[in-house]
């Protein structure tokens, strides 16, 4: 590594046309501030990029110093990968540019932009595409691991709606990649996570939704959880793709719809969302209702620019964090018994347990389309530890990891790569599955320095 004395940072910021940030700078400690409370990294400096021509500076000048590189878009990514100590951060989070074609259905997305703003742009249309279910995340990382979300039963995995990427590769090329042009990059990036690239700008296929969707919740007494998972699993099983249910574990917190009794109490959440006639999606949501005796339930029709950040104030930054994950093709009655014993000593008020149901059009896409090849998996469990100070991490990661090994016999193959931690290196092979050996030789190909490394990382030969 070549030493980082001022005439190299001169250098630097000569060959940028943007903001270059060091320790004692203003600005430096919110610009490294990322989501997960956990991370607390100190970069050498931070370069925040206002253009492709300024990624492709910071990245020819990271692999000419042999210097440690991350990449931040959103921030929000669990295992902290947006930033490094004592390496080049490239901050992507001033580039959001979006533009909707809407005669061709279409979004081209810069790697800055967060769910929110390309929801909104998007639905100013009523167009949308598949994402995730809160608004603060960025859209490059979630794309980049596979993206699941309300959608994606009806439309397909976020990566299923990708049609091309313009990336800069570590050799500091610009590539447009596609089905047509580098298709084995695009395979790549295309649930590979961060390990091929930087990608400059998203186009994304976009499909008719809303602008208002009937959404809402159910809260059912933790005491009914047996009756309400049990029937949520089957329920789940054969709903129509235009519908998606999701179940949570957690404690109450304060809707206006509860009584102020079950506020903080444990409960079990159903959370709804119907892509299609509101009539209808009420037909088809009736049998909910007799899964138990509610507490209490928010369901109509709302703008689905709502119902995207109606979890937001549940996940805001400045928490600690730390999660576990499986991937399930069924919820049997041992997958349930165990969520329920765990879920029944929750560690922290902010804790939680979610099973996203996916299935329906993310199953019919060939399991080797692309490096997202958890095909089979119907659900994904993210057992989400979230607490507010240091004294709190071992007795909480402790639950989350004592949870996820009891799980861990009736969980299918693969995993979910973007809820992996930090600490789940070894889980990387195991969570691409049949995808892992291809995703190596091109690793070798496009990255053979591993440049690219500060992520769930793919080592090259």
């Amino acid at each position: 590594m070549v030493p980082l004395n001022s005439e190299t940072m001169e250098v630097f910021k000569a060959q940028v046309n943007c903001p270059v940030l060091q320790p004692d700078d203003a600005g430096y400690d919110e610009a490294r501030q990322i989501w997960n409370a956990m991370i607390d990294r100190k970069p050498a400096f931070i370069a925040q990029c206002q253009s492709v021509d300024d990624v492709i500076a910071a990245v020819s000048f990271a692999r000419k110093n042999h210097m440690l590189l991350s990449v931040k878009g959103g921030g929000h990514n669990i295992a902290g990968n947006a930033v490094c100590d004592d390496g080049l951060m490239i901050d992507l989070s001033q580039m959001k540019d979006i533009r909707i074609d809407t005669e061709r259905k279409r979004a081209k997305v810069g790697p800055g932009c967060t769910l929110a703003d390309f929801d909104a742009a998007a639905q100013e249309h009523g167009l949308a595409t598949p994402l995730g279910i809160n608004s603060t995340t960025g859209v490059a990382g979630l794309t980049l691991g596979g993206g699941f979300g309300w959608l994606s039963r009806k439309f397909g995995m976020t990566v299923d709606n990708l049609l091309s990427a313009e990336v800069v590769t570590a050799d500091g090329q610009l590539l447009h990649a596609s089905e047509e042009e580098h298709p084995d990059l695009f395979w790549a990036l295309r649930g590979g996570g961060g390990n091929f690239g930087i990608v400059t700008r998203f186009e994304f296929q976009l499909h008719p939704v809303g602008p208002e969707l009937l959404s809402g919740l159910m809260v059912f007494p933790f005491a009914q959880a047996k009756s309400v998972m049990t029937q949520f699993a089957r329920f789940t099983e054969t709903m129509p793709d235009e519908l998606n249910v999701w179940m949570v574990a957690r404690r109450a917190p304060p809707l206006p719809f509860l009584p102020e009794s079950v506020h903080g109490e444990p409960v079990v959440v159903l959370a709804i969302c119907y892509v299609g006639d509101p009539e209808v999606g009420e037909k088809l949501i009736e049998p909910l209702r007799s899964f138990g005796e509610a507490h209490g339930e928010h369901v109509g029709v709302q703008p689905f620019t709502a119902w995207q950040q109606a979890f937001d104030p549940l996940l805001v930054e400045g928490a600690r964090n730390y999660w576990k994950s499986h991937n399930f093709v069924t919820l049997s009655d041992d997958v349930i018994g165990v969520l329920i014993k765990y879920a029944g000593k929750l560690p922290s008020p902010h804790c939680e347990i979610f099973v996203g149901s996916i299935g329906g059009q993310t199953g019919r896409v060939a399991s080797d389309a692309m490096a997202y090849s958890s095909r089979d998996a119907n659900y994904v469990m993210n057992v989400h530890g979230r607490w507010e100070t240091p004294d709190q991490d071992d007795h909480c990661r402790q639950w989350a990891r004592e949870f996820f090994e009891a799980a861990k016999p009736y969980a299918s193959a693969g995993a979910y790569i973007n809820f992996l931690t930090q600490d789940e290196q070894e889980r990387v092979e195991f969570a691409y599955g049949p995808a892992y050996k291809r995703l190596v030789e091109l690793k070798q190909k496009y990255d053979p320095e591993n440049l690219f490394r500060v992520n769930q990382n793919i080592r090259p030969r």
